[in-house]
């Protein structure tokens, strides 16, 4: 049976699950200094893989696929993206971050020209082209200080745009819960390699990728139980939301995540976006709000 379509509660979900994420992803600045982004990852997604097969146990969905493989590839690219998106959280302005995680739909309509043989027409193209002009505008690169680590976010967006292609393509008819343990079951074995491989030594928030693991304190448990329940939170929201609405229409309410997320750094951290920042931002999201309204037509 086909659900009813309920575009405010679709809404509604989204907005909330954005609200809630842009909140919990501020708060891994807090872990920055004294843990690391595999650490985090093993422990926040050992969490979650958790929570979810207990919900797997009474009835929530599958926790093995139909089809592993593609499940898997699919998962390998999802988890990459968010390896680089929480990377760069703790050594970028997180606006910054986002921004480049949200180019995502701008690669996916590059790539279904360039691979899967679509034709798109010229508003989609110029959508693009304000798309990635906006993202310049955010990352604000100066020539003569070339930043590189400031274009990281954008490759997340590449990463994260071939995971929805997957998705699509190769896990139609895969249930959402088990999309999402192998996601975060994918993240936390990355997470593990990482502190297996990498020196347990060194603090502050630079170090938070290059490092290992670290002492493990109840006030770094705290912060960890924190991000895996508003992960979950945020996740069950979106995935709700577009159970009952329409997918472009749900996509577009995403890109609150731009807003709320620079909304809680201004208001946890006192760092605001400049003008030329919020400009950027604009157009990321009309680019992306476009691309959603033309593909549904």
């Amino acid at each position: 049976m086909t659900a009813t379509i309920q575009p405010t509660r679709a809404a509604l979900l989204i907005l909330a699950g954005m609200a809630v994420l842009g909140f919990a992803d501020n708060l891994v600045r807090h872990i920055s200094g004294v843990s690391s982004l595999w650490q985090f990852h093993m422990i926040r997604g050992g969490m979650v893989v958790l929570v979810l097969s207990l919900a797997s146990l009474f009835g929530a969905g599958a926790l093995w696929p139909r089809k592993p493989k593609a499940v898997l590839a699919r998962s390998a690219f999802t988890a990459g993206s968010m390896l680089i998106y929480f990377g760069c959280i703790a050594l970028l302005p997180i606006g910054v971050v986002v921004a480049g995680l949200f180019t995502a739909p701008l690669f996916v309509l590059i790539i279904s020209v360039l691979f899967q043989g679509k034709t798109v027409g010229w508003v989609r193209w110029l959508s693009v082209a304000l798309g990635f002009t906006g993202a310049l505008l955010v990352i604000r690169p100066d020539p003569n200080a070339l930043n590189l680590v400031a274009f990281l976010p954008i490759g997340a967006g590449l990463l994260y745009a071939i995971g929805a292609i997957a998705t699509r393509a190769w896990c139609e008819d895969e249930d959402t819960l088990t999309l999402s343990v192998w996601f975060f079951g994918l993240l936390a074995i990355f997470g593990l390699i990482g502190v297996l491989v990498l020196p347990s030594e060194g603090t502050g928030a630079a170090g938070f990728p290059l490092r290992g693991w670290m002492p493990l304190t109840g006030d770094m448990l705290r912060w960890y139980v924190a991000l895996a329940i508003g992960a979950l939170i945020g996740i069950i929201c979106v995935f709700k939301a577009y159970q009952i609405g329409e997918a472009s229409y749900v996509a577009i309410f995403e890109y609150s995540l731009l807003v709320f997320a620079s909304f809680w750094e201004w208001k946890l951290w006192d760092q605001r976006v400049p003008p030329l920042g919020l400009l950027g931002m604009a157009l990321i999201i009309g680019a992306g709000s476009m691309i959603a309204i033309r593909t549904a037509e």
